[in-house]
C-alpha cells in the first residue's frame, strides 16, 4: 500500500485544481520542514521549484503520432524521451493519484503503456495525450484541453477511479475497461474481452506496474 503525501494548494486564485491553470502557467512545489507539500502557480519564495511545465514551455523531443500508442524501447531516443517524460510529469501524476485515491504506481503504469509519457501522442482512433483520452471520455470528465498534460492526467485518473469502483477494485477488469470500454467487459461476463489488443494491453500495464 502507498501513503499519499499531505498536499496543500495555494496561490492567488486558491488553485483548487491543478488542471484549472491557464495554458502557460507552470506549477511549483515546496516541501516544508514538516514534510507538507505545497503546489502553486505563483511561488512566494525561492524554495519553490518548478515541477510541471505546461504545453507552452514543454521542450521534450516528442511529436504526435497517428499510428497508435507509442512503443517503448525501440530506440535509445524513445527510451530517453520516456524517461524525460516521466520526470517531467511525475509530480502531477502523483498529485492526481493522491487526489483520486489511486496507487501512483498504477497510474504511472497506465501512462507508460498508453503514451510512454508523450503528451502529444495521438492514436489512429483519436485518443489523445498522456492517458490517451477519447473525445467522449474527455467530455465526460470535463477535460477542456486534452493536450494539456495536467488536464489529461486528471481526466484519466477520474476515469480509472470510476472503473475501479465499477468493478469492485478489480485492477485487471478496470484496465480491460480502460482499453476496450466498460460495456465490453460487462458483455463478456466481467472478464477480459477476447480482443488481442485488450489482452496485450492488460499484460503490458501489469508488467509496468510490477516493476
Amino acid at each position: 500500500m502507498y501513503s499519499p503525501h499531505k498536499i496543500f494548494l495555494c496561490g492567488s486564485a486558491g488553485l483548487l485544481l491543478l488542471a484549472s491553470l491557464p495554458a502557460a502557467a507552470d506549477v511549483y512545489k515546496y516541501v516544508d520542514d514538516s514534510g507538507h507539500v505545497y503546489y502553486t502557480d505563483k511561488p512566494k519564495h525561492s524554495g519553490y521549484k518548478v515541477v510541471v511545465k505546461t504545453p507552452m514551455s514543454i521542450a521534450l523531443p516528442f511529436s504526435r503520432s497517428n499510428g497508435g500508442n507509442v512503443v517503448i524501447g525501440r530506440s535509445v531516443q524513445s527510451a530517453q524521451a520516456s524517461a524525460l517524460g516521466r520526470a517531467q510529469f511525475s509530480q502531477a501524476i502523483d498529485f492526481m493519484a493522491s487526489k483520486y485515491r489511486l496507487d501512483p504506481f498504477l497510474l504511472h503504469a497506465v501512462i507508460q503503456a498508453e503514451s510512454a509519457y508523450n503528451p502529444s501522442a495521438q492514436s489512429n482512433k483519436g485518443a489523445m495525450g498522456l492517458m490517451q483520452l477519447m473525445p467522449d471520455t474527455a467530455n465526460r470528465y470535463g477535460v477542456r484541453n486534452p493536450w494539456n498534460p495536467v488536464e489529461n492526467i486528471e481526466g484519466g485518473a477520474m476515469y480509472l477511479r470510476d472503473l475501479l469502483g465499477m468493478f469492485e477494485s478489480n485492477v485487471v477488469l478496470a484496465l480491460a475497461a480502460y482499453n476496450s470500454g466498460e460495456n465490453n467487459v460487462r458483455k463478456y461476463g466481467n472478464k477480459i474481452p477476447p480482443f488481442p489488443e485488450t489482452q496485450d494491453y492488460v499484460m503490458k500495464v501489469l508488467s509496468n506496474y510490477r516493476r
